[in-house]
């Protein structure tokens, strides 16, 4: 681990580039693009920006028309938003007709920050895990996200990309492949699993080094992509160490611990603890503090990681 940056900020960047390789990308965003980092877009290639205002269902019909036209639309603006105001426009004409729009999410989870329980979006990896058709991202870092957007672009159907407000630690070596539906063995280990995806994976690897330490060796799995699941990482990571403990910030209750909880239970049933938010909203704070209030802390994964083996 080493360089921070936000995975915003890499959206950004990689959005830009991809407008200058394929003139059929086109942009829009909730009048917020400042902070989905769209603008960097938005000033290349104005013409192929559209702000769409505090009209998100709007923006997302919008851009299944362009889809429909042939555009590669991007569709940005907070999580909490995308997820919640344009809900039935996501399903209807996105995921239902199978539209070539992604829609890349920033400021999901807790670590939004001072906002606030309104704005946290600590349910939306859920609610479009449930939306048939619909593939989601969470990338760990800047450069896996800038790989997704990437292979996101290449896709042909509705994408849910999953971003962050705050700047988060490397974890992946500049020359890391990312491919929609494949996860990765982050660190090698024997005694349990850690099965993590966005920001956790970095509090993944910091548990593992801590549990070393007392002479515990615990394997990271990251899943950048949490549908498709990556059933056959998953399930040699279960047949192998013994014992899981899922990691996310987002809710327990369906999100990646739950995806990873009726894969096990149907193929390979093994001791599972889920470490997230435990449904419940979020609220006001920094977002480090934040991370502590909700027990998201390698710390924590270290107990959780010690309560696991004792189920073996």
């Amino acid at each position: 681990m080493s360089s921070m940056i936000a995975t915003r900020d890499a959206y950004g960047e990689t959005l830009a580039e991809l407008g200058a390789e394929n003139g059929n990308v086109v942009a829009l965003d909730a009048d917020l693009s400042g902070s989905t980092k769209t603008g960097v877009f938005a000033k290349k290639f104005p013409e192929r920006f559209f702000n769409m205002g505090i009209a998100e269902a709007n923006m997302v019909g919008t851009a299944a028309g362009l889809a429909a036209a042939g555009k590669v639309p991007f569709v940005s603006t907070f999580a909490i938003f995308a997820v919640g105001r344009a809900w039935e426009q996501v399903r209807q004409s996105v995921a239902y007709p199978k539209a070539n729009v992604k829609i890349v999410a920033t400021h999901g989870g807790i670590t939004v920050g001072e906002d606030g329980g309104s704005h946290q979006s600590v349910e939306d990896i859920a609610i479009m895990r449930a939306v048939p058709n619909m593939t989601v991202i969470v990338p760990a870092d800047g450069v896996e996200t800038r790989g997704a957007i990437r292979a996101v672009a290449a896709y042909k159907g509705p994408v849910y990309v999953r971003l962050g407000r705050n700047k988060v630690p490397t974890v992946f070596p500049a020359d890391y492949r990312f491919e929609i539906g494949k996860g990765c063995e982050m660190a090698p280990g024997s005694d349990l699993t850690f099965i993590t995806t966005g920001l956790m994976t970095a509090q993944a690897l910091a548990a593992a080094e801590l549990l070393s330490k007392e002479g515990i060796s615990a394997r990271v799995v990251h899943l950048g992509t949490v549908k498709p699941l990556d059933a056959e990482l998953v399930l040699k990571a279960a047949r192998e160490t013994g014992a899981i403990v899922t990691a996310e910030e987002h809710s327990v209750v369906g999100g990646l611990g739950g995806a990873v909880a009726e894969l096990l239970c149907e193929r390979c049933p093994v001791p599972l603890k889920r470490v997230g938010v435990q449904d419940r909203f979020g609220t006001s704070g920094k977002a480090e503090e934040l991370l502590k209030y909700f027990g998201l802390t390698p710390e924590n994964l270290v107990e959780a990681a010690r309560e696991i083996r004792q189920r073996k």
